[in-house]
């Protein structure tokens, strides 16, 4: 890895065509086919200061060949099963593009997911939609789909959701969503297969499906115990996949033509964490299984996306106060909310200036309110305005997750694959945030002119 510059020029300057290109080369020496973790420290810092050079901060930078890599890594391991990635994890058009073009089906959770999975060129016949608690918009679409697409499968989580899908004259493919009553994962909010919330009750599920086979086309059991499983979540993650196989015994899985049991695999965020060895993983998992008639499918969706982006900030104050020090920086929670909504950990490099004496220092954003902050005392190469911070592991829910909080347009995402940089996302302004109430109300000024009789138009109204 080539050393960071000790310097860098403002956002928006620009470094040229030249820099870009060299930012491009040198990314390319970024991704680790071999290695099943990337720590922040394994991005190239002089690509990435180049790219903030150019395209101004804060900024996403995904690397696409990455995502590639991690998604073949998964499915190698488990060369017998069905691996769809989990779309809710980055639905962005770049991400979703690779792994079509790699070969993955994709699963959705909502309508908004199925409708970019079909944009980006996902055959529908080929999507799974996992409805959790579907308003009507969805299951509107998600039957209008179906009517075209027979191969699309609906999961339903509650017997409400059958009723509706069959009310609305939807007779296809669907799976039951299975409460294993076992949750794992890195925080509480994330232990789905404990929460009512999500899924049948696990002794409701074969009376469930039973009736089900009389109305619709039931080709599955599905489960998803929860997210960010590592090591020491294993055990019970597995425990959980064997309980749902058994529960496909039970309800007779020759009839059935896939088990789902979901993602939920973690990735290391702490620098001590060690990844999942995927072939330990999926011995098992297979193990868990056993003998099964149906087909496996897992849903990998934050192991193939988290590590394959890095946000890059700019920062903006250093305030040394009788605590800590404080960093100010130009990302904020509107553009990571992970740390604030599940006290995530996030790696945090300096990009300008790595070989600096470590200080402990705390790194939060412009918002104003005390949940705006990136880590607390933590060591880092003491930090100094203007420089380039990069918080590391930001693919999984960064983006997806990114507000509008204090008003704050959303940044620019590139891409890097194979050597070539592109804007995936331009950069939002303040006319992005506002558009939709100006559109609003433009429209509320020309019906009330059409109630007048009058013809009331929206020249000489502010921006």
């Amino acid at each position: 890895m080539l050393p960071a510059r000790p310097g860098s020029t403002r956002p928006g300057t620009g470094s040229g065509p030249e820099a870009l290109l060299a930012a491009a080369a040198l990314i390319l020496t970024m991704s680790h086919a071999s290695s099943p973790v990337r720590r922040v420290s394994d991005w190239d810092f002089e690509s990435l200061s180049a790219l903030a050079d150019e395209h101004g901060t804060p900024l996403y930078v995904l690397d696409t060949d990455r995502v590639r890599e991690n998604y073949e890594r998964f499915a190698g391991a488990f060369d017998d099963a069905h691996v769809m990635y989990a779309a809710k994890a980055h639905t962005g058009r770049a991400v979703l593009e690779t792994l079509l073009d790699t070969g993955a089906d994709i699963e959705c959770a909502a309508r908004g997911e199925l409708q970019r999975a079909v944009a980006a060129g996902a055959d529908p016949n080929t999507l799974q939609y996992t409805a959790v608690n579907p308003p009507d918009a969805d299951l509107d679409y998600a039957a209008e789909l179906g009517a075209g697409y027979p191969g699309l499968t609906v999961t339903g989580g509650a017997r409400d959701t059958f009723d509706r899908l069959e009310s609305r004259g939807y007779d296809g493919r669907v799976a039951i969503r299975v409460n294993p009553g076992i949750g794992t994962g890195h925080h509480e909010k994330v232990a789905t297969g404990k929460d009512a919330k999500f899924g049948i009750p696990y002794d409701e599920v074969p009376a469930l499906a039973a009736e089900l086979r009389d109305r619709f086309d039931l080709v599955g059991l599905h489960a998803h115990v929860g997210s960010g499983v590592l090591q020491d979540d294993l055990d019970d993650h597995c425990r959980a996949i064997g309980k749902v196989a058994d529960l496909a015994r039970e309800v007779d899985d020759s009839t059935l033509e896939f088990v789902d049991f979901g993602g939920g695999f973690g990735v290391p965020y702490h620098e001590d964490e060690q990844p999942l060895d995927m072939d330990v993983v999926a011995e098992k998992v297979g193990a868990a299984v056993g003998d099964l008639d149906a087909t496996v499918k897992l849903e990998p969706g934050r192991y193939v996306v988290a590590d394959a982006e890095v946000i890059v900030t700019r920062v903006n104050t250093v305030k040394e106060t009788p605590e800590t020090t404080v960093v100010g920086v130009d990302a904020s929670l509107a553009t990571l909310v992970r740390p604030a909504m599940f006290d995530a950990y996030h790696p945090i490099a300096n990009v300008s200036a790595p070989g600096r004496a470590d200080e402990p220092v705390s790194v939060g954003g412009p918002c104003c309110t005390s949940a705006d902050v990136f880590c607390t005392d933590r060591p880092l190469p003491r930090p100094e305005r203007e420089d380039l911070l990069a918080v590391g592991n930001a693919g999984a829910y960064g983006y997806e997750l990114a507000s509008h909080f204090h008003s704050q347009p959303r940044p620019a995402e590139v891409a890097v694959s194979d050597g070539e940089v592109r804007v995936v996302r331009r950069r939002e302004t303040m006319d992005d945030v506002t558009r939709v109430e100006r559109e609003a109300r433009s429209f509320d000024d020309d019906r009330l002119g059409d109630i007048r009789g009058e013809s009331v138009g929206t020249e000489g109204q502010p921006e």
